[in-house]
């Protein structure tokens, strides 16, 4: 099995690939580098440095024997996504289609795509499952959501079947420390917290502490980025194996406080975590948590980082 792992120099794409070699496949890295790391490529796997925007480029990589394709390229930050919608437009719904195109071209016919729960927007129940409404209220999530009915489409026309990975909270890092390069501008509340405690950020802001939660802050459902590296490999072997098309949700179905995280970090470090509460951000919902069971009856995922000491533990190691 050879992958092209399309942004797998990033956080999780470098994960996918240490999956992917770990377990005998071969992987071949598109990546322009603008987030990820050159410290993040394995000795083990390809590299083509490239841009989704560069069809011609893509296509030729996509020719060299490649059975499936991991798409993790878009960019991600919802706020940024609100204040320049036109480079979001760009990154994730041309690339998109260059992507789509280039697998046509080339007779690949295996995709899995890094969705996000973005899709949903504000929930209307939890946990969410995958029948929930699609109402995303950020460009970021529009993006996911277009790309989504993108793949619908390539497949009913062209054949190519894929999986939408709709990821809740990544989180935490490659136990072993087989991966160096962190995040260059997080966005996330677990690489802010580690900012906090290696002193680059003086302190953790938690954006609203009035929520009807258990302790006032909202509740996110963090899912070890490992774990999620893990469902990518469970559903490039199911399309391999000629399943149909589908969409799961990845997370554990455990509801965290922001302020338990940031409990928990104190528990691993042993050290106050320095809080400062702000008001609320515009479109933060009080809870966001998955229903992983058609992941876990259909894909065969279950999650194995489910404490969330132990996924701060890997984010601070």
């Amino acid at each position: 099995m050879k992958v092209l792992v399309i942004g797998g120099a990033g956080y999780i794409g470098s994960h996918v690939v240490k999956e992917l070699l770990d377990r005998g496949a071969q992987a071949v890295v598109y990546d322009d580098l603008s987030s990820g790391h050159k410290i993040n490529l394995f000795p083990g796997a390809g590299f083509v440095e490239g841009d989704i925007l560069d069809y011609p480029k893509l296509k030729t990589a996509m020719e060299d024997g490649i059975d499936a394709v991991v798409y993790l390229a878009a960019k991600k930050a919802v706020g940024e996504s609100m204040e320049n919608p036109e480079l979001y437009a760009e990154n994730n719904l041309i690339g998109a289609v260059n992507v789509l195109n280039a697998m046509a071209k080339s007779n690949v016919k295996a995709l899995v795509f890094s969705s996000s729960a973005a899709v949903y927007g504000m929930p209307e129940y939890w946990p969410i499952d995958e029948e929930h409404p699609l109402n995303p209220i950020s460009f970021y999530g529009f993006t996911k959501v277009e790309m989504e009915r993108l793949m619908e489409w390539y497949d009913r026309l062209r054949g190519i079947k894929y999986t939408a990975l709709r990821y809740f909270n990544a989180a935490g890092y490659d136990a072993g420390g087989a991966i160096k390069g962190r995040d260059r501008n997080p966005q996330n509340l677990l690489p802010i917290i580690r900012e906090v405690v290696d002193g680059k950020r003086e302190c953790l802001q938690i954006f609203g502490n009035d929520y009807e939660t258990r302790d006032g802050t909202c509740v996110r459902d963090y899912v070890h980025v490992s774990d999620l590296a893990a469902a990518h490999v469970l559903a490039i072997n199911r399309l391999l194996e000629g399943k149909p098309s589908a969409v799961f949700n990845l997370g554990t179905t455990n509801g965290v406080t922001v302020q338990e995280v940031a409990a928990a970090t104190e528990k691993v470090t042993g050290k106050p975590l320095p809080v400062r509460y702000a008001p609320r951000r515009p479109g933060d919902p009080a809870v966001l948590v998955a229903s992983n069971r058609k992941a876990e009856t259909e894909l065969g995922w279950k999650p194995v980082y489910t404490s969330i000491e132990d996924i701060v533990r890997t984010e601070l190691a």
